[in-house]
């Protein structure tokens, strides 16, 4: 699909670099708030710095992940996605 993720770099400490398949790339920016939740042990780097692509989709341990046709919707819009 074209909103399949084939790279992610991390940008900074809650920040990583996103490509598409079809070539559309950004920066998803991860706010203080967006972790809560079941996200909640995210705010430790060492565990966001655990982030991976399974399937084409932005994953962490524990069957975490992101919408990826969100994200490609975002980032081609704007180059840029914030998560608060």
């Amino acid at each position: 699909m074209r909103w399949d993720v084939t790279e992610i770099k991390l940008a900074g400490e809650f920040a990583i670099s996103v490509r598409f398949k079809d070539g559309v790339e950004g920066v998803v920016q991860f706010l203080p708030s967006f972790f809560c939740g079941v996200f909640s042990h995210l705010r430790e780097p060492s565990e966001f710095q655990k982030v991976m692509v399974v399937d084409g989709v932005v994953t962490w341990p524990g069957e975490l992940d992101l919408a990826p046709d969100a994200m490609h919707d975002q980032l081609e819009k704007n180059g840029e996605w914030l998560l608060a």
